[in-house]
């Protein structure tokens, strides 16, 4: 794969200002508008907040508990996350258009049986392959990103698109079917054809990711913690035992292959490392909020799921606007300064959830929320990727969003469990 961004930053310091990754800019990365990367990219946003404001019917029509009904969040975040790495391999193996056909080919199956399940593990099956299909769509977005300015605007994108999920998700719903409002996320398909153009003046993987064997133990045990991790929220000790062993073992694996699917050096690499943390805590605050705000202006209002829905993506906006003006600006920032106001952010938000009596604030929390997220994860991934050796760009990448869409796993879980009671 031909590269994309500019010799790597020292590895063990965060330097002090943001640098440009395409210092040497390829020309090839000019091939793809902006436009095209948010469209490939942020309908998986869309999908992934659909059912916020549908839960109960969803539960009705499935004859399930509505805290069962969550599990079509849950799942199709857990497959995301796992998604993610997986196809980032394949991206560096294989090359774009093998990607962009597996994910197609993904997303198509999953919301056909979507459309025709009649009971819960068929449709989680579906929002499963809905979700692999588009982590592959997500990281070729992201791969050719090139810049933080366009990171920014796949990102905000996300915030965009994920605001106006709920929203989508309710009228789609009340005009047609749930099931509907589960299919929003094949809008990103418009772009393939785009992009596979592009893909067409690309080189091919490079010679040493075409021949080097894949690791498939180290994938394997890579999904088994992440999926221990996933249930943490909803059966603690079980899934921390799990997560425990699995996790032990994938350790005692990256030592006797230091170069497999998890690199070593990426984990020895502090930048990288506190990166996806960050990633990580920031996405589980946004998609806890997504969820519960919606739940405590029904509770505190008299408003209907329409003018919640219409609120919230109100606010939602506004912080994705914000975003996209931080990343916009952030090339002449100061790190420091950046993550002064990503932790801001982050921290007024669950703590005005918690301790305002009024009703508007909380409109003011999705704001902050989405505004946190957003930049952060632009920002962030940029960071993790220069942090990277070359031929380890297309992992770092993968493992860093496998991080942030932990968060989108933790947080719907954490507000089942604190609006619905478990």
């Amino acid at each position: 794969m031909r590269e994309r961004w500019a010799p790597s930053m020292p590895k063990l310091a965060l330097h002090p200002r943001t640098r440009a990754p395409l210092a040497e800019a390829d020309p090839t990365s000019r091939q793809v508008p902006g436009c095209w990367l948010v469209l490939l990219a942020a309908p998986v946003a869309a999908s992934a907040n659909g059912p916020v404001l549908i839960l109960p019917g969803m539960a009705d029509s499935l004859g399930i508990p509505t805290p069962t009904a969550t599990w079509l969040v849950t799942v199709f975040a857990w497959a995301l996350a796992v998604g993610t790495p997986l196809m980032a391999g394949l991206l560096r193996r294989s090359g774009l258009n093998s990607t962009l056909r597996l994910s197609t080919a993904l997303i198509m199956t999953g919301t056909a049986l979507i459309a025709v399940a009649p009971w819960l593990p068929l449709a989680l099956a579906g929002r499963a392959a809905q979700a692999i299909g588009g982590a592959g769509l997500v990281i070729a977005a992201m791969s050719l990103a090139g810049s933080v300015r366009h990171m920014g605007l796949i990102t905000a994108g996300f915030g965009t698109f994920g605001a106006a999920g709920p929203l989508i998700g309710s009228t789609l719903a009340d005009l047609a079917s749930w099931r509907m409002s589960l299919a929003v996320g094949t809008l990103a398909l418009l772009a393939v054809p785009a992009i596979g153009r592009h893909a067409a003046t690309r080189s091919p993987a490079p010679p040493s990711a075409q021949t080097a064997s894949f690791d498939g133990r180290g994938a394997a045990l890579l999904i088994a913690t992440v999926t221990a991790l996933v249930l943490v929220p909803r059966h603690p000790l079980p899934a921390v035992a799990a997560c425990t062993v699995t996790a032990a073992l994938l350790a005692a694996h990256i030592r006797r292959h230091p170069m497999g699917f998890v690199p070593a050096t990426l984990l020895r690499t502090r930048t990288f490392v506190l990166s996806a943390l960050l990633a990580c805590a920031l996405a589980t605050s946004y998609f806890a909020l997504l969820f519960t705000v919606p739940r405590l202006l029904g509770d505190r209002t008299g408003w209907s799921a329409a003018a919640i829905g219409t609120g919230q993506l109100v606010a939602l906006l506004a912080g994705s606007a914000l975003s996209m003006a931080l990343t916009a600006v952030s090339a002449r920032m100061s790190r420091p300064r950046i993550l002064a106001f990503l932790l801001t952010a982050a921290a007024l938000a669950p703590c005005t959830t918690l301790l305002t009596p009024w009703t508007p604030p909380l409109l003011l929390v999705a704001t902050l929320a989405v505004f946190a997220a957003s930049a952060g994860q632009a920002t962030l991934a940029v960071w993790a990727a220069e942090a990277a050796t070359a031929a380890q760009r297309p992992t770092a990448i993968g493992l860093f969003n496998l991080c942030y869409q932990l968060g989108g796993a933790f947080g719907p879980a954490l507000a089942t469990l604190t609006t619905w009671g478990g």
